[in-house]
C-alpha cells in the first residue's frame, strides 16, 4: 500500500464527490430516516461501486502505458468539463434534487432504511464521475489497494459529512463553488498525467 496514492486518491475523490448528487441524496435521506442506518446503506453502496471501479481499472492497467495515461488524462479533463457545466445550475437545481430523492425514498423503517439508502445511492452512483475517476486512478497508478482505500475513504467521509453537518455546510458554501473546486482538481490531475507522459 502506497500512502501517497491513498492520499492523492482521497483528495481527488473527496473534492469531486462533495458537490455531487451523492451528498444531496445522503443529506435528504438522513433527514428523513435514522442517520446511522442511512450512512450504513450508503457505505455499502460505495463499497460495491468502488470495488467494481477498481476491478475495471485493474483490467485497464494491462493496456500499454501510453494508452492508459492518455485515457486517464482524458477522463480527468472530461470530469473538469462536466463539473464546470454543472456548476452553472448547481445552486438552482439543489431543491429539485432534494425533492426527487425524498420522493424515491418513500416511507420505510429499520433495516429497510439501509436497503433503500443502498439502492438509491447505488443507482445514483453508477457510472458517476467518482467511479470513473477511481477507475482511471487504478489504471494510472496500478495500485488497486491504495486507490480502493483512498476512494472508499473519501466517499465515506463525504457521506458522513452529509449525515452530520450537511445542512450547515450548504448554508455556508454554495454547491457551485464546490463544483468549481472539483473541476480544478480534475484539471490539475489531467495536467499532471500529461506531464508524467512527457517526462
Amino acid at each position: 500500500m502506497d500512502l501517497v496514492v491513498v492520499a492523492l486518491t482521497f483528495a481527488a475523490i473527496f473534492v469531486v464527490e462533495l458537490p455531487d448528487k451523492t451528498f444531496i441524496a445522503t443529506l435528504v435521506l438522513s433527514t428523513k430516516f435514522r442517520p446511522l442506518f442511512v450512512w450504513i446503506g450508503v457505505a455499502l453502496a460505495f463499497l460495491v461501486q468502488t470495488a467494481i471501479a477498481v476491478a475495471l481499472g485493474k483490467a485497464a492497467s494491462f493496456l500499454p502505458d501510453n494508452v492508459v495515461h492518455v485515457a486517464a488524462a482524458l477522463m480527468f479533463a472530461i470530469g473538469a468539463i462536466v463539473l464546470l457545466r454543472e456548476a452553472r445550475s448547481a445552486d438552482a437545481d439543489e431543491s429539485a434534487s432534494e425533492q426527487e430523492i425524498a420522493d424515491k425514498a418513500g416511507d420505510v423503517h429499520g433495516l429497510r432504511v439501509i436497503a433503500t439508502s443502498f439502492l438509491i445511492l447505488f443507482a445514483a452512483e453508477w457510472g458517476d464521475l467518482s467511479q470513473l475517476l477511481t477507475l482511471s486512478l487504478v489504471a494510472k497508478y496500478d495500485d488497486p489497494v491504495s486507490v480502493f482505500i483512498g476512494a472508499w475513504g473519501a466517499l465515506l467521509a463525504v457521506s458522513g459529512l452529509a449525515v452530520i453537518v450537511g445542512r450547515v455546510l450548504l448554508k455556508h458554501v454554495k454547491l457551485s463553488v464546490l463544483h468549481y473546486l472539483g473541476a480544478a482538481v480534475c484539471l490539475l490531475m489531467a495536467c499532471l498525467t500529461v506531464w508524467e507522459m512527457t517526462r
